[in-house]
């Protein structure tokens, strides 16, 4: 028998200390969630839990680590606080196996904080490049709530779901933007050092050139001579427009664009659908009140636009109309969405309703990824066809011209 020093939280937000005697850890644990209580850290009397921080760095608040190294954490936490290891001694196993020193340095502060006295959502608050306003709110509620280990899950699975929709877009991107590539890399190629040796020989021999011919010659004379102009100005405008990008105006004016381009502006609408739903649901499955979700929300969407209508969707929510008719006054949300909110609002199932609409957009933003590359591949080997077939033609006009002089 052994006595042990713990710290816990009741469900009402009141820290309690104390000490009892048991046979090992786990009979404490057990004995404290008897009483009702969330235990943060327990510990051997005179025998301290505590780990070797030696060569650790102080680490930056605005320090990034990966969303893959985030999901792996989450993933990891949520296993150990369910399987009933206090937050402290948790903390301290994610940080002794962990690999990647910046995860590792946040980690140890973390866990100087708790020691301190901090909560644990206070303590990630204070890394918000690694734990946004979702993930701090959700522990927050779960701490309040008593179901820590729940609402980690949860986290872990919105974040897989999110990634993979990451991944989604990105691939489809990679196939044109490789295309596009190869395209102007052997444009480049022809006009810088193809043409010039058929130009030469043709300025030569003296014939008359065709239209195209001399079209095509003169376009590579210009990028011969300008070509490092074009570049700069090329460097100036998409700095400028960068620049442009971060000011409000400058970010709802390009946002408004670019969901006004055709196929390119319905995808991005379908991705704000999906992650509107899945974080809405996880966040009103955990307890998170619908004002405080629709704010966090809105700056996940990644769309200036969509943002701004969703705080309108905040603003007549706390004004009293339902969610759904809030929904519907912004014009972005199809009438499958708002019909599936509004069953959801009536039979208090939300935050199902919303997972399911999320769930069927995550199927359409798949399907309309792959339309996007099946059409995307022909006019990309049109459009590099077309390139290239007419610099070769207007090389060998005039090489046709001369033979047919010759033969005369």
């Amino acid at each position: 028998m052994a006595t042990y020093q713990w710290k816990g939280k009741k469900h009402t937000g009141e820290y309690l200390t104390g000490e009892i005697t048991a046979e090992s850890y786990e009979q404490v644990i057990e004995e404290i969630r008897k009483m009702g209580v969330y235990l943060i850290n327990v510990k051997k009397k005179s025998e301290f839990f505590t780990l070797s921080l030696q060569g650790t760095k102080e680490i930056s608040p605005n320090t990034k680590i990966s969303d893959n190294n985030l999901i792996v954490f989450t993933r990891q936490f949520s296993s150990l606080i369910e399987s009933g290891v206090p937050i402290l001694q948790g903390l301290s196993i994610m940080i002794e196996q962990q690999k990647n020193k910046a995860l590792k340095g946040i980690l140890t502060t973390i866990r100087k904080n708790i020691e301190s006295g901090a909560s644990l959502s206070d303590s990630l608050r204070k890394f918000p490049k690694v734990f946004n306003d979702l993930y701090v709110n959700l522990v927050e509620s779960g701490e309040k709530g008593g179901v820590l280990d729940k609402v980690f899950k949860r986290l872990s699975v919105y974040f897989e779901k999110i990634l993979k929709l990451k991944r989604k877009i990105k691939g489809a991107m990679i196939y044109p933007i490789v295309v596009l590539s190869v395209a102007i890399g052997v444009i480049v190629i022809l006009m810088t050092f193809v043409i010039p040796v058929f130009a030469n020989l043709f300025s030569s021999v003296g014939a008359k050139l065709p239209a195209l011919t001399r079209d095509v010659i003169g376009f590579s004379d210009f990028m011969r001579a300008y070509i490092l102009y074009v570049i700069i100005a090329l460097g100036i405008f998409i700095f400028a427009l960068r620049a442009y990008h971060k000011s409000e105006s400058g970010k709802r004016n390009i946002d408004r664009i670019i969901l006004k381009i055709p196929i390119i502006g319905i995808l991005l609408k379908k991705v704000a659908i999906a992650r509107f739903a899945r974080t809405l649901s996880t966040m009103v499955e955990s307890g998170v009140p619908i004002l405080a979700g629709l704010a966090i929300v809105s700056k996940t969407s990644g769309n200036k636009i969509i943002e701004e209508s969703l705080m309108q969707t905040k603003e007549d929510v706390s004004s009293g109309s339902p969610l759904s008719t809030a929904l519907n006054k912004t014009k972005l949300f199809p009438p499958l969405v708002i019909q599936m909110v509004m069953v959801g609002e009536k039979t208090g199932n939300l935050d199902a309703m919303l997972a399911k609409v999320a769930d069927y957009y995550d199927e359409e933003v798949d399907n309309a990824v792959n339309n996007l590359t099946q059409m995307l591949e022909p006019v990309l080997i049109v459009f590099l066809g077309v390139v290239v077939g007419t610099l070769v033609v207007a090389m060998y006009l005039p090489i046709f011209n001369l033979g047919k002089a010759i033969n005369g």
